[in-house]
């Protein structure tokens, strides 16, 4: 099921590229469309430059288009991390950065008149428990001694009761694709070019300049933004090394109840996500949560159906009206890298890892790049230094990251299949041995058997199988497959190989 931020689209094919088999020469090509790649073009177009963007599906149709879409410098329980694994400057800079980035997409909304349903929110993160009360009242010491104007509640519009919450006035949130269309039609009319549907899958230096290859056209430029979520390209950069990718799910409800205005997030786990949004001229209610390491096998009863069960539980005749799930970068520090792309590739700049709060530090991102390439100072590039060699914060999640490469790349391989074809039951999946080779087996609601080769067309890290959305997972970077091998998530771009088999 589409999100609903990408229901009813009629834009999407509105920039599919009609250019085959031609070069264009730019100043700055663009890898994505979403909302760091086209931010990115929007105040460089504004300044003059020429832009091409190379998306590989429409416009914002993966991750932006997939996320909660709130505005907000509120990232959880956060600052207190910041604090203790940094300094107080150091998270006093991260707030106001995000604080400047809720500014910067309000001054394009209204300088470009974009209706992308902007709204100004209160953003809660909510205690339920008494330690989770401890921990808020801790990150509220904490983001007052940094000099911003936050306040302690105990009631908000939450349909239950809570032991007290965070709240930050003044964030906001939209709709996403408005937005990114908004900025599209910016980026056409001061001269920029965007072609969707064009998968990028090379990029080689070329004297001064970069040639950028796709199935459609090449691209030559001085400049190339690698903005396509996870990076694609392995060497230089190594950021295959240094991240890993969450799933979390959202549904949209029609409460048939009166909604009060807000954000809201938990404290702690399991963490449940609030926000209203509007549809068909009613104000429903987003949940999102049941997030899990992606590739780790779940269930839909602790997915999807562990947020309609809380949906249920405070609004008992509401209507399940969309379902959707999203993969977000997180680096093992738990902040984005922002900056040159490596050492090794001059011009080529970044922006990945924003851990779920992409709305904001996308924003940070652009302008920061932005600035590289202007050669201007940006007083927040050293947070997210895309070339910090520090020591890991996490010692414990880079070790399951190691530890699960290894078992995908080499130890799944030697092991035997997860269980027999006929065990498989229709709309299902499983990895059979056949011939002693591993295949990856669909059997669709008919019956109907689609066979893959399960290792990820990435780094060949052995498959895992997703029963709720119907696609094979690589637990090692996050890549995503349809049941029929087509490539649907970086960074992969390649298809899986598939077999024929007779039924």
């Amino acid at each position: 099921m589409d999100s609903l931020w990408l229901s009813g689209n009629d834009n999407k094919d509105l920039f599919s590229s009609k250019l085959i088999n031609e070069n264009i020469e730019t100043d700055i090509c663009i890898i994505g469309a979403g909302i760091f790649g086209l931010s990115c073009a929007y105040y460089l177009s504004n300044l003059g430059y020429k832009v091409t963007i190379l998306e590989k599906n429409n416009i914002g149709e993966k991750t932006t288009g997939h996320t909660t879409a709130k505005i907000t410098s509120q990232h959880g329980l956060f600052y207190k991390y910041l604090t203790n694994s940094f300094d107080k400057q150091f998270a006093k800079d991260y707030l106001f950065a995000n604080e400047q980035a809720i500014k910067n997409i309000k001054k394009i909304i209204d300088t470009e008149k974009i209706n992308c349903d902007f709204e100004y929110q209160n953003s809660f993160v909510y205690a339920t428990t008494k330690k989770e009360l401890e921990n808020v009242k801790d990150e509220y010491k904490i983001v007052q001694n940094l000099g911003f104007n936050c306040e302690f509640v105990t009631k908000t519009g939450l349909p239950f009761d809570i032991k007290g919450a965070l709240c930050f006035k003044n964030q906001a949130q939209f709709h996403p694709l408005k937005y990114l269309y908004g900025l599209a039609n910016c980026i056409t009319s001061n001269g920029g070019i965007i072609c969707t549907n064009t998968t990028v899958f090379d990029m080689k230096k070329d004297g001064n300049y970069y040639i950028t290859y796709s199935e459609k056209l090449n691209v030559k430029s001085k400049y190339v933004i690698v903005a396509t979520h996870y990076p694609f390209i392995n060497f230089p950069g190594f950021y295959f090394t240094k991240m890993y990718q969450s799933t979390s799910y959202v549904i949209a409800v029609d409460t048939k109840k009166t909604l009060s205005n807000g954000m809201y997030i938990s404290a702690s786990e399991p963490v449940f996500s609030f926000r209203t949004a509007m549809y068909n001229s009613k104000k429903i209610l987003l949940i999102g949560g049941g997030e899990h390491k992606t590739g780790i096998p779940t269930c839909y009863e602790d997915s999807y159906g562990l947020l309609e069960k809380e949906a249920k539980k405070y609004y008992p005749d509401c209507e399940v009206l969309f379902r959707w799930n999203t993969r977000d970068c997180i680096s093992l520090d738990k902040l984005p890298y922002i900056g040159a792309y490596s050492s090794l590739l001059p011009n080529v700049y970044v922006g990945t890892g924003f851990k779920k709060w992409g709305m904001t530090t996308s924003n940070v991102a652009a302008n920061i790049i932005v600035d590289m390439i202007c050669y201007k100072e940006n007083e927040y590039s050293y947070l997210f230094d895309s070339s910090r060699l520090k020591p890991l914060k996490n010692m414990d999640e880079f070790k399951n990251v190691i530890v699960q490469s290894v078992n995908s790349l080499i130890l799944d391989k030697f092991r035997s299949g997860q269980m027999n074809f006929d065990e498989i039951a229709n709309n299902s999946g499983s990895i059979i041995e056949v011939e002693n080779e591993k295949v990856g087996i669909y059997k669709d609601k008919n019956g109907k058997i689609y066979a893959v080769n399960p290792i990820c067309t990435h780094l060949g890290c052995q498959l895992s199988w997703n029963d709720v959305d119907k696609t094979w997972d690589c637990p090692c970077h996050g890549s995503r497959f349809n049941y029929d091998g087509k490539n649907l998530y970086d960074p992969a771009f390649k298809d899986l190989q598939t077999y024929n088999l007779d039924n």
